[in-house]
């Protein structure tokens, strides 16, 4: 499923070509995804100036300028397609088209169906079920080690597992949580409610350190995804722990001095961490 990162850098795309402009047609080629789409969604965007984008967490909002907000969540397979109107092929899976008044064509293609579109009142946002208990933001000032101490405190799960809860901090996913733990030097083991204090100031830098360095590089390319200029993301090569058991993790030696980068399951989910230098 697409993190943080790659969700902003979607976010960023679209926003290059539609802020600003008119949807001159919108065409829905089903009845929903995950959950139905709104009653006569393409009747509602067509003609609506695009004002602007805002991420939360792991969804897009493009607000228009009838005060309304079009909330996507790209699920596990979704992706947005923009090229240049009239030229494009047929795309399996293309469940929405919008097309601007100046040439462009955006596709949300999902072949696994389990993205997510709605309109919402912009002023109301916030209060949409699907956003309404998220926890802060991690990339903005507000989200500081008294908040992350506070949310951890008391807490008697693996850090790991807390770091994923979306009540605890919004956007992030297994990959971004996996390093930013290796970068902090916390076991993703240990439990939640030691995390605070220096550690959660420390985790708290190493979070937004690893989000920004993740976005520069366009994400991670992870089976379907691409940016929406079809250029692949390339954060993947920059992974520390992440996707590389058994190898040495640039602050041990690695085998067969010692174990290297391990892989467990937690919550079935893979976690890979290094031993000797996360405690």
């Amino acid at each position: 499923m697409p993190e943080l990162p790659e969700v902003e850098t979607v976010m960023r795309g679209l926003e290059a070509k539609l802020a600003g402009r008119v949807i001159r047609r919108a065409e829905v080629n089903r009845a929903g995804l995950r959950f139905p789409f709104p009653a006569g969604l393409a009747m509602r965007l067509t003609g609506a100036r695009v004002i602007g984008f805002r991420r939360r967490a792991k969804y897009i909002l493009m607000r228009l300028d009838g005060d309304d907000s079009v909330l996507i969540h790209l699920g596990m397979s979704g992706r947005m397609l923009v090229e240049p109107a009239g030229r494009n092929a047929a795309v399996a899976h293309e469940h929405i088209v919008l097309e601007t008044d100046d040439g462009w064509r955006v596709g949300f293609v999902d072949p696994r169906r389990f993205g997510a579109v709605d309109l919402v009142p912009t002023a109301g946002e916030d209060a949409h079920r699907l956003l309404a208990d998220l926890g802060p933001e991690p990339l903005e000032a507000a989200f500081t080690a008294d908040v992350l101490s506070a949310a951890l405190w008391a807490k008697r799960t693996p850090i790991k597992a807390a770091l994923l809860d979306q009540r605890v901090v919004a956007g992030l996913g297994n990959i971004y949580v996996c390093e930013a733990l290796f970068r902090a030097g916390l076991d993703p083991a240990r439990l939640a409610e030691t995390v605070v204090g220096r550690p959660a100031a420390k985790l708290v830098r190493e979070i937004k350190a690893t989000l920004n360095e993740a976005i520069a590089a366009g994400g991670s390319t992870l089976r379907d995804f691409v940016q929406p200029d079809g250029e692949l993301g390339y954060f993947q090569h920059a992974w520390k722990v992440y996707g590389r058991e058994g190898e040495a993790c640039g602050q041990c030696p690695g085998p067969p001095k010692c174990a290297g980068i391990t892989r467990i399951v937690q919550s079935g989910r893979s976690t890979f961490y290094c031993p000797r230098a996360q405690r």
